[in-house]
């Protein structure tokens, strides 16, 4: 199997932890469609995102954010259209999905946790049997990428041992241990309890903090204004408008977009 660079040449032993050229955007998506039968889902969508940078995708429900997110991994197959991540064509005829899912990281609203393993062994998993570390190497990683996440003192706990919050910062640092060029979040703390939010929401501070480039669907608006670099307000399968969070929330230029906000901070 292979991976295309763009420029048209074989790119079988890419690293995905190696650094992205910054002068060319890291996600590179292009006149992006979904449709189900008669259904269009996503109706052309653009969006080039640059290394560093953390996107937030806001709309009502129904707009294609989430279906957007899982065709950037090819966990929904595109109807049509072209997704670019570090250089490298991932919709190219005989792409190594496996290899393509190392640069993407993707956590989701549920944790998808095994319950018979321990944190430790659910963020090994991937390291041992996707990548072929051996069980030593994998769980030296594992031990630093739970620590990056406030859990170094949860390794041997099992899922239904921890908290939502603790289960989704194992479920991050499980996409963290393979290294990704860019992580996607599909809602990732729709299904915590409120006080739970927070822990959350720091480690994925941290994340951006230390550079990582960061795609995320996500109701929590108050952090989108915080954290975001840029807003997209999509819509019926379309971006209707993007911009820095403080256009987008405060003055957004769009009559759809300053009906969403409105209805939003009504509540």
């Amino acid at each position: 199997m292979q991976l295309t660079d763009t420029t048209g040449s074989a790119a079988t032993t890419a690293d995905p932890g190696t650094p992205a050229d910054t002068g060319r955007p890291i996600l590179d998506v292009a006149a992006l469609h979904k449709s189900y039968g008669a259904l269009k889902v996503l109706r052309g969508i653009d969006l080039a995102v640059w290394p560093r940078e953390m996107v937030f995708l806001i709309g009502p429900s129904g707009s294609g954010k989430s279906t957007l997110l899982r065709c950037l991994n090819r966990l929904e197959e595109p109807s049509s259209g072209s997704i670019v991540v570090d250089g490298i064509d991932i919709m190219a005829p005989g792409t190594d999905l496996n290899r393509v899912r190392q640069r993407i990281g993707m956590v989701f609203q549920s944790f998808n946790l095994y319950p018979h393993m321990t944190a430790l062994g659910n963020v090994t998993l991937a390291l041992r049997k996707v990548q072929g570390r051996r069980r030593a190497d994998a769980e030296d990683l594992g031990r630093a990428v739970l620590g990056r996440v406030g859990l170094s003192d949860k390794a041997d706990a099992y899922p239904h041992a921890l908290s939502g919050g603790q289960q989704q910062r194992v479920a991050i640092a499980r996409a963290l241990a393979l290294e990704p060029r860019v992580m996607l979040f599909d809602e990732p703390t729709s299904a915590l309890d409120p006080e739970l939010v927070g822990s959350v929401l720091q480690v994925m501070r941290n994340m951006r903090e230390s550079g990582m480039t960061m795609v995320v669907v996500s109701h929590e608006f108050g952090f989108a204004r915080a954290a975001a670099d840029r807003v997209l307000f999509l819509d019926t399968g379309r971006v209707v408008e993007q911009g820095p969070p403080e256009q987008i929330f405060d003055a957004p230029q769009e009559a759809r977009t300053r009906d969403f906000v409105r209805r939003i901070t009504q509540h």
